[in-house]
């Protein structure tokens, strides 16, 4: 996703992506989720990235989304 209108905020197992990416939605930001081990599953490849899924918003919605990001990762470290 280079030189696009995108930026990568998380990257983690799908439990956590869910997590972050409902308090986007919550908060009206739409995010891009990129499942690589997914797509390399269905394409009849091996992988070793399982479950690990990375989430890409817009740039314009980067700093609230940075912000909401970091609060959910707060909370589930406790």
């Amino acid at each position: 996703m280079s030189d696009s209108d995108y930026t990568k905020i998380y990257g983690g197992n799908f439990i956590m992506v869910g997590r972050v990416k409902s308090e986007l939605e919550a908060a009206g930001i739409i995010p891009i989720i990129k499942d690589e081990g997914e797509s390399q599953r269905l394409a009849g490849y091996g992988s070793v990235n399982q479950g690990f899924q990375e989430v890409f918003v817009n740039n314009e919605e980067l700093n609230k989304a940075l912000e909401i990001t970091n609060r959910v990762i707060a909370e589930m470290k406790g």
